[in-house]
């Protein structure tokens, strides 16, 4: 018989492939065409013709709708079309202050390089649309390297674009039908092993200086790099995405909010070979001096496999500070570790006030992972004196199976431990019985009695009832979604055949 505390541990999992189901038919029935409403159409060219409206949900709906297909785009999965996209993105940047506008990618393989999008403006994929990276490098830029990190995280110098950019936006949407992102990673993953690369790799989606972005209803798959990179920008939502790449990837983060203030995380599937969440705010003396933090984080009902990786991490690149990271019902399957604070002498800033609960894991290396000798460096300009605070970290509600290390690893810093750790209503089964099922060393805190198996000395003091976890709600909670139509443009052939033979 279950236990109680199985049983309420075991719920957020049934209720997650619940939501998964209903979001498969949420995604469906928003894909059904329609023959009825009204709709302006700006296309470049209207020889395109309309079969019908269909339906989709965002913040804020477009007045203007162009195809790909329009500025000369071809699907067939080996033409460049990168002088098509940012030919359709300038076209449609004229639309910014006339109810924006959305470029439609059509059923097809849409081989391009990067391009930028631009504000008011949405990006949406075809259910059968497929945009694939290109993979002649001389396609993608070399841009200049963050300024809180001060280099390529690669490599030092510049660093490649990312396949879908842009900076200073207003309001940006990327979303569809379930459509697919493919950054075609495995030349970027093996130059990248083999030393070959001169720069850093690009992301797959890197927004920066921006606000209201939301990105939903997609598929990425096999991203050079991280995935989904917001930077330097606030009121982010990423929802309903699911994220792909062999769990011996390098460096294929899910979704890096980094510099970011108001993000939300919600309903997303990430099979990575790094973090599948990782929260940054740039690296040492440059993440320093950059001075803005990533705060105001909510991670909600994510479902995580990545062997080598956390489900959730926080830094190792966190200098500017991170605050206020709420995390609860998540999912992790054959993953290293639940939550991972990555830091060391030479970072500064702080990481405080993380929640998280609700989580339900199997097969882990460990469940908890703070370090606080995570020793990479952009360069010898660090400051030694630079010491990183950690404190007021709250894990309750956790059952875990299959924890084949142990149950936590937490590391703390000499002369400046991590402190308000709190731990209630956990329960790690060790796959082999181990001597100390803890490491801890330089962290203080407290536990409940309902911790299994018991943890370190450390944190051995009693606590009543649970650990805290906030109760107001942020900002990026009160984002709404509208339904929002759009003319479903005709493929060229049907267009041309619909209009009869030519005398």
């Amino acid at each position: 018989m279950a236990s109680p505390m199985l049983k309420l541990n075991a719920s957020p999992l049934l209720l997650q492939l619940l939501r998964w189901v209903c979001v498969v038919v949420l995604a469906a029935s928003l894909g059904t065409t329609v023959v009825s409403g009204r709709h302006h159409s700006s296309a470049a060219s209207s020889s395109s013709g309309s079969t019908g409206q269909s339906m989709y949900l965002a913040p804020s709906c477009r007045s203007h709708t162009a195809s790909l297909a329009d500025f000369g785009g071809v699907g067939d999965g080996t033409t460049s079309n990168t002088a098509a996209f940012r030919s359709a993105v300038e076209h449609l940047s004229q639309y910014s202050g006339d109810g924006g506008a959305m470029l439609y990618v059509p059923a097809g393989k849409w081989l391009t390089g990067p391009f930028n999008l631009t504000s008011h403006f949405t990006l949406f994929l075809h259910s059968d649309a497929v945009i694939l990276g290109s993979q002649n490098i001389s396609e993608w830029p070399v841009i200049a390297p963050l300024p809180s990190y001060g280099r390529g995280r690669d490599h030092a110098g510049g660093r490649y674009a990312s396949l879908i950019g842009g900076s200073n936006l207003t309001d940006v949407v990327i979303t569809g039908n379930n459509g697919t992102i493919d950054g075609q990673g495995a030349m970027w993953w093996s130059k990248f092993k083999s030393s070959k690369l001169k720069y850093t790799r690009g992301y797959l989606i890197e927004l920066m200086w921006s606000d209201t972005v939301f990105i939903s209803n997609v598929t990425l798959l096999n991203s050079p790099a991280w995935n989904i990179h917001p930077v330097y920008s606030s009121n982010v939502v990423v929802q309903w995405v699911t994220i792909l790449a062999p769990t011996h990837s390098p460096n294929t983060d899910g979704i890096n909010p980094d510099s970011c203030t108001n993000v939300r995380i919600e309903d997303c599937y990430v099979v990575s070979g790094d973090d599948c969440v990782a929260i940054k705010s740039g690296w040492d003396e440059y993440g320093i001096s950059y001075n803005m933090p990533s705060q105001h984080i909510v991670v909600r009902r994510l479902t995580c496999v990545s062997p080598t990786s956390a489900t959730i991490a926080i830094g190792s690149e966190m200098s500017g500070g991170v605050s206020d990271v709420r995390a609860e019902d998540i999912v992790a399957v054959d993953t290293e570790s639940a939550v991972r604070i990555k830091t060391a002498v030479g970072r500064g800033a702080y990481v405080r006030d993380v929640f998280a609960r609700r989580m339900t894991l199997t097969t882990m290396k460990r469940v908890f992972w703070m370090t606080g000798d995570y020793k990479s460096h952009p360069d010898d300009g660090y400051d030694p004196n630079a010491i990183p605070v950690v404190e007021n970290i709250s894990y309750q509600d956790v059952v875990a199976t299959g924890v084949y290390k142990e149950a936590a690893r937490l590391e703390g810093i000499d002369g400046a431990p991590f402190k308000g750790i709190c731990i209630a209503n956990v329960t790690a089964e060790l796959s082999k019985s181990k001597k100390y099922p803890w490491m801890c060393t330089a962290v203080e805190g407290v536990s409940a009695a309902n911790v299994s198996p018991a943890p370190c000395e450390a944190l051995q003091q009693n606590k009543d009832g649970e650990c805290p976890f906030p109760t107001d709600t942020l900002p990026i909670d009160d984002v709404a979604v509208q339904q929002c139509a759009y003319d479903v443009p005709a493929p060229a052939a049907e267009a041309a055949a619909a209009a009869g033979p030519k005398a």
